[in-house]
C-alpha cells in the first residue's frame, strides 16, 4: 500500500469505527506505511504487531468511547518446527506463505531461531496456513498455534564504529553502506532511504543519537554514541547493525 491507498481507508475505518462503534483494524503494515496511517487517524489510534517492537504492525482505529486496554487485535502467532540441521531464511518462509495464495498484508512478522519460527498472521488466515503449511522448501515443518518457548530475537545487531565527514544523513549512509556520497544521495532521492520509518529525501538533515536509519538493500542501523572528534576532523559514530 502507497500513501494514495492508506489515507483513504484510514478515513473510512474512522467514519466506521465512530458509526459502528467497533475498533476497525489496517495492516500489517510495512515499516514505512505505518508512520502514515498512524498519522491519518487522529488520537484514538495505535499500532500493534503481535508484540513490543513488531516491524510490520496492525493500525486500530477506536471510537472514543472504548478503552483502549480492553481492545484485542486479530492477530494470532503460529510457532514452526524442523529439524535444527535445516537452515532455512526468512524469504523461505514467506514464499512458502505467499504459495498459500494468501496476501501479504495478511503476514506480519516472521522470526527465526535454531529448529524454531514464530509467524504472526491475520487471524482470519490463521487456521488455514496451520492446515496447509507442511514444508517449507524441501524442509518438513510441524506448525501449531500460539507461540511455543521463548519468542526467537527480532534480529542481532553488530557494533560498527565508523568516521564521517559530519552528521548530516547523506555523509551518514555513505559512511554506513560504503558508498560515495553521490551514490548516498542517489539513494535518498529514489526514497530507499528511512530516517526513524519515514521515508527521507533530505540530505542536509543532521543524525542524531537514538536515530534509526534503513537503507534499502543495505540494511538497518541504530546511532548509538558519538565518541568525538579524530584530528583530521571527522565525528566517530557508534552504530548498532541489525543482521
Amino acid at each position: 500500500m502507497d500513501g494514495d491507498i492508506i489515507v483513504p481507508r484510514v478515513k473510512d475505518m474512522l467514519y466506521l469505527a465512530e458509526n459502528d462503534g467497533v475498533a476497525q483494524f489496517l495492516g500489517f503494515l510495512r515499516e514505512e506505511e505505518a508512520p502514515v496511517a498512524l498519522s491519518s487517524a487522529g488520537k484514538n489510534a495505535f499500532l500493534y504487531g503481535g508484540y513490543d517492537g513488531a516491524e510490520r504492525t496492525l493500525l486500530c482505529v477506536y471510537p472514543e468511547w472504548l478503552e483502549r486496554e480492553a481492545i484485542e487485535f486479530p492477530i494470532t502467532a503460529i510457532t514452526l518446527k524442523y529439524r535444527k540441521s535445516d537452515i532455512l531464511a526468512h524469504k523461505d518462509f514467506l514464499g512458502a506463505l505467499m504459495s498459500l495464495g494468501i496476501k501479504r498484508e495478511t503476514v506480519g512478522d516472521i522470526l527465526i531461531t535454531e529448529g524454531k519460527a514464530v509467524v504472526f498472521l491475520s487471524e482470519d488466515i490463521a487456521g488455514y496456513v496451520i492446515n496447509e503449511l507442511h514444508t517449507i522448501g524441501r524442509v518438513g515443518v510441524s506448525v501449531s498455534r500460539g507461540i511455543e518457548g521463548e519468542l526467537p530475537c527480532a534480529s542481532k545487531k553488530q557494533t560498527i564504529r565508523s568516521t564521517v565527514a559530519s552528521h548530516r544523513l547523506d555523509c551518514v549512509v555513505a559512511a554506513l553502506c560504503n558508498l560515495s556520497r553521490s551514490h548516498a544521495d542517489e539513494l535518498l532521492r529514489d526514497g530507499r532511504v528511512m530516517l526513524n520509518s519515514i521515508i527521507t529525501e533530505k540530505a542536509t538533515k543532521t543524525i542524531s543519537v537514538g536515530d534509526k536509519l534503513t537503507v534499502r538493500g543495505y540494511g538497518k542501523y541504530e546511532v548509538t554514541a558519538t565518541e568525538g572528534v579524530t584530528r583530521k576532523g571527522r565525528s566517530v559514530i557508534v552504530v548498532e547493525k541489525y543482521t
